[in-house]
């Protein structure tokens, strides 16, 4: 049995747990049980210390400086809770996941045990500052801007949260003090003559894959129609990845007079519609053309589940020599490794897509930094990764400089105006307007008299 005292006429409680060495104490005050450990295993030293203890809260209590009410992770597990449920089917698993994450890796151990009241402007730059910290002694370098960002953005939702609840009475002033305008950057993609470098690329490894082998060739020119099929749209890498062949229709544009494609796509916005260039439709006819297996088909269409979320999915990159690997069979037969195991499992007959299927089974990410890697493509000159994503910043910096409606671009693209005028109008020479720039007073008034006077 656990040994016990009281102290200040039985207000204050010191024990031990049969289990620990340690002497601990509690009370009640101001509505709410509050224990610590003493530290201390001599009963003489341990009293004093709850004495001091308690007399401390008790000053406190009287200065209206004792908070109490709910925690800050009882409102993170509301919250979690909450966001999990009203955003069913509106965000994805790993949006929703992302939440916890920060919240159980950084935010809850800072902010955790605290009470509501007792998160303020003051504790939220103290937290800025520990995170700073800690990123420069694990990593070696300060979080990025937007991972702030994300995690102060969590943090307000779970304040929030207990808003909603009246566990707090108002939210604490959430800006960044001494902030200055963040620096103008863009998102990396292609310039035309990289872009022009890339798909020569990836035009000659679809005509001759690396060691000459056919068990490559499908996958070399599906990457091939992906680059350009992807310049020409701008989808975003899991728009294409969900587009199927009935949602593309080839059509002639009665503005323009040109041959393009419309899309049905379905992504992060919902549903929505896309316009492209008129480079696009060969690498889509090409696509529709090519013969597949049942391998390259997604079993999550025939079995009712949304397309590309099937886990019975193969793998992107074949390994071994199977036939199970061999999509188009190499010239002069059947590789050595599939002849004993022919007579087991017959070849897959190829045949072409159906309405159903997905223009892009599986993301060719491998394949595409290899060929960047090759190029000295993945990077850019400020030293940020190009992926499948940069496609589509290409796409929208081929469209402004050759001066297209940014309002336009940004329906096309399913963004906003204001996403366009940060990351991408700012960099695009082509916006600026020489002519309006260069003005000089008189200058204009005078070359049209002269022009006038030599023309009588």
């Amino acid at each position: 049995m656990a040994e016990h005292h009281e102290l200040m006429g039985g207000k204050l409680h010191v024990y031990k747990r049969e289990n620990s060495r340690h002497w601990q104490c509690s009370t009640y005050l101001a509505g709410k049980n509050r224990r610590i450990s003493t530290k201390e295993e001599s009963l003489s030293h341990a009293k004093e210390i709850a004495e001091d203890w308690y007399l401390e809260l008790r000053g406190k209590s009287r200065a209206g400086q004792l908070t109490s009410g709910p925690t800050f992770k009882k409102a993170a597990d509301q919250f979690l809770q909450e966001y999990e449920t009203i955003t069913n089917g509106e965000r994805s698993e790993t949006w929703v996941a992302a939440y916890g994450l920060m919240l159980r890796v950084h935010i809850l151990p800072f902010f955790g045990k605290l009470a509501l009241t007792e998160i303020t402007a003051g504790k939220l730059q103290e937290y800025r500052v520990h995170r700073r910290q800690t990123a420069m002694e694990r990593i070696g370098r300060p979080p990025s801007r937007s991972s702030m960002h994300h995690e102060m953005v969590a943090i307000r939702q779970v304040l929030k949260t207990a808003l909603r609840h009246n566990w707090l009475q108002f939210l604490p002033d959430m800006t960044q003090p001494y902030k200055t305008s963040g620096k103008i950057s863009h998102r990396a993609w292609f310039s035309p003559e990289e872009y022009k470098k890339l798909y020569t690329a990836t035009r000659r490894r679809a005509d001759k894959p690396l060691h000459n082998r056919g068990r490559w060739k499908w996958e070399c020119e599906q990457l091939h129609d992906y680059v350009l099929f992807m310049a020409n749209t701008g989808l975003r890498p899991d728009e294409a990845s969900r587009l199927q062949f009935r949602d593309v229709a080839i059509v002639k544009d009665r503005e323009t007079k040109e041959t393009i494609l419309e899309i049905e796509v379905r992504g992060k916005r919902g549903v929505g519609f896309c316009k492209s260039t008129s480079s696009a439709v060969e690498p889509f006819r090409r696509l529709q053309a090519r013969l597949r297996d049942d391998g390259k088909r997604d079993p999550a269409i025939e079995s009712g589940q949304p397309p590309g979320r099937s886990k019975e999915r193969p793998s992107q990159k074949p390994k071994g020599d199977s036939p199970q690997a061999s999509l188009v069979p190499p010239k002069g037969g059947e590789p050595q490794a599939s002849v004993a195991l022919s007579k087991e499992k017959p070849k897959a007959a190829l045949s072409k897509p159906r309405p159903t299927d997905l223009v892009f089974p599986n993301r060719p990410r491998e394949l595409l930094n290899s060929i960047l890697d090759e190029t000295e493509l993945k990077r850019d000159r400020d030293g940020k990764p190009r992926t499948a994503y940069s496609l589509r910043h290409t796409y929208i910096c081929f469209r402004l400089m050759e001066g297209a409606d940014i309002y336009q671009i940004a329906k096309n693209c399913r963004t906003s105006v204001e996403m366009i005028e940060k990351f991408y109008a700012a960099h695009i020479k082509t916006t600026l307007d020489a002519a309006a720039i260069n003005v000089r007073k008189g200058v204009i008034a005078r070359e049209r008299k002269t022009r006038e006077s030599l023309a009588e």
